[in-house]
């Protein structure tokens, strides 16, 4: 999305016509290190969720993908309770935003870079 320059309402659009023709999707996104650093981390992400909520009507054919920008081929790696934090936050949002059923039945992973070190731990994270 970065390399290409698609906007969230972009995304938004290719989720909701991949929904409608049948298709589940993984939508993936996070913010760039920059915005992890001044801490925008939640603002970020919230809005790309905000931009996605009109194109999806069915939720159960959705699972979300976290993948910070900044943990991608860097050779940085988010830490599993850094990801965890940020998981809690997107399923309140979902649950402030969506619903209390959509908030515990969406699955949301992680998609960024890990290493032998973490990916143990990322894995044991509910």
């Amino acid at each position: 999305r970065n390399v290409f320059g698609e906007s969230d309402q972009l995304i938004s659009e290719k989720i909701g016509f991949a929904l409608s023709e049948g298709l589940k999707v993984i939508p993936c996104f996070g913010e760039q290190l920059a915005e992890r650093e001044s801490g925008k981390t939640k603002e970020v992400v919230f809005a790309q969720l905000a931009a996605m909520k009109p194109n999806i009507s069915d939720w159960s054919k959705v699972v979300l993908a976290y993948e910070p920008v900044w943990a991608i081929g860097t050779g940085k790696t988010a830490s599993p309770a850094q990801a965890q934090e940020v998981h809690a936050q997107l399923r309140q949002w979902l649950r402030e935003n969506i619903s209390e059923q959509v908030a515990t039945s969406t699955r949301i992973i992680y998609g960024g870079s890990v290493t032998a070190g973490t990916c143990k731990e990322l894995a044991s994270q509910p």
